[in-house]
């Protein structure tokens, strides 16, 4: 990050009113005290376990009965494989948006789709572009692509070594397919890609994970085979990594916005002039024209993809329904196009690559998040691209509400409204 002179002074203007430059310095410099006490190693959810942790921390008296409430207290062995040193659970307040019609190849029917968020205005957004959807017909929506990526590297000496690995690679997939889905009931190994950087090389593996979102399932796997790598390798590696930061694992990248990670779907609605000029209170030409300059403006600020804000309706649903939230930094990621029909309708498409969601597995089967997988009849096996096809519909819909509040001038009044 670069800032110009004029900032970088005032900022150090700020900081000189109120401390010397010695001050400053002393506050910068590290302290030889002790530091606080170490959490007990016992990581598990016992009670006497979470209450040797709440010993050790601030204001008890005030947060442990709103953190570890009765009910919390009574469930605690429930999240004992989904986190460690426990204290509590944090609340958050679940609203439910639609009904959200989705024609789609997994996904059918009318749904009522959980949202778990503190914003104010999202679930009422949310809800009003999913009714529009609904009074359009629905909306179709298509699973394309389905492969999750985890992408060891390994070093040489030489570039003619790392060569000559890849070559040895490229005859031993099969036994690796075998290698990594014995770890693995549900995954299979699609694919591998090759890229060679001096002496480099790194091996994208693409796996299929069932119902499951798959992050630890394809991690497992991969370790499967670097163990098989390191022992059996023509050429062995002089290190290695797991995973070497070139699957695009939870965070935005080209790569995954070209090729697809987790689950690929496009998503697309025509929506009459009436019901647009009705719900949304404006016109087919006006949202065109605003998706127009959008798009302009996505690409002179370089986003990957043009959308307004995928991220919003994403984390919400993520947090109900027990997904991995911070998969939402490469989820929200995809292009919105909005055309008009000869007819005078309006053509709203979103295509989101990036989609990493499951119906087992991770945070699926906790009490509550479970419960929100019910409200969308998803929680069963063979619903895991149903589950897509429903987030691409959400985003689909929160894309039609927000133009459709920017391009009436209704969103800032939204917001504001929220806030008084």
């Amino acid at each position: 990050m670069t800032i110009d002179h004029r900032s970088a002074s005032a900022t150090l203007e700020e900081l000189l009113r109120s401390h010397t430059t010695e001050e400053l310095l002393e506050k910068l410099a590290p302290k030889s005290a002790d530091p606080a006490a170490r959490l007990p190693r016992a990581m598990g959810t016992g009670a006497e376990e979470i209450a040797a942790r709440w010993e050790l921390l601030p204001h008890r008296e005030s947060a442990e009965g709103v953190l570890l409430d009765a009910v919390s207290g009574a469930t605690a062995p429930l999240y004992s494989r989904n986190i460690e040193n426990f204290i509590g659970t944090v609340r958050l307040p679940v609203g439910v948006a639609g009904p959200l019609r989705v024609n789609g190849t997994y996904a059918q029917g009318d749904y009522y789709v959980p949202l778990a968020t503190t914003e104010a205005a999202l679930v009422a957004s949310y809800s009003r572009g999913a009714q529009i959807i609904s009074e359009a017909g629905g909306c179709a929506a298509i699973v394309l692509h389905e492969g999750l990526s985890r992408a060891p590297g390994f070093a040489f000496s030489t570039v003619g070594e790392a060569g000559k690995f890849v070559a040895w690679a490229v005859g031993a997939l099969p036994e690796m397919r075998r290698i990594a889905e014995a770890t693995t009931r549900h995954g299979r190994l699609r694919d591998m890609r090759v890229n060679l950087e001096g002496n480099h090389v790194y091996l994208i593996f693409e796996y299929t994970t069932g119902n499951a979102a798959g992050q630890n399932m394809v991690t497992i796997a991969t370790q499967a085979i670097c163990e098989f790598i390191a022992e059996h390798a023509a050429v062995k590696p002089t290190y290695g990594f797991v995973e070497a930061n070139h699957s695009g694992d939870k965070k935005a990248s080209a790569q995954s916005f070209l090729g697809g990670r987790g689950k690929s779907v496009t998503c697309e609605c025509i929506v009459p002039a009436e019901v647009v000029e009705r719900r949304l209170h404006t016109t087919v030409q006006m949202m065109t024209r605003y998706w127009s300059m959008s798009a302009m403006g996505g690409v002179m600020s370089g986003t990957i993809g043009v959308q307004g804000h995928y991220a919003n309706g994403l984390a919400a649903l993520y947090l109900a329904c027990g997904q991995d939230v911070a998969c939402v930094a490469e989820s929200a990621v995809g292009v919105t196009r909005f055309e008009e029909y000869e007819d005078g309708a309006l053509y709203a498409s979103v295509t989101l690559p990036n989609l990493v969601v499951g119906t087992v597995g991770g945070g699926t089967g906790l009490p509550t998040q479970h419960a929100c997988l019910e409200l969308l009849d998803l929680p069963e096996p063979g619903s895991a691209n149903a589950l897509a096809e429903v987030c691409a519909a959400v985003a689909l819909g929160g894309e039609l509400s927000i133009v459709g509040a920017l391009v009436a001038g209704q969103f800032t009044a939204a917001h504001a409204s929220r806030t008084r």
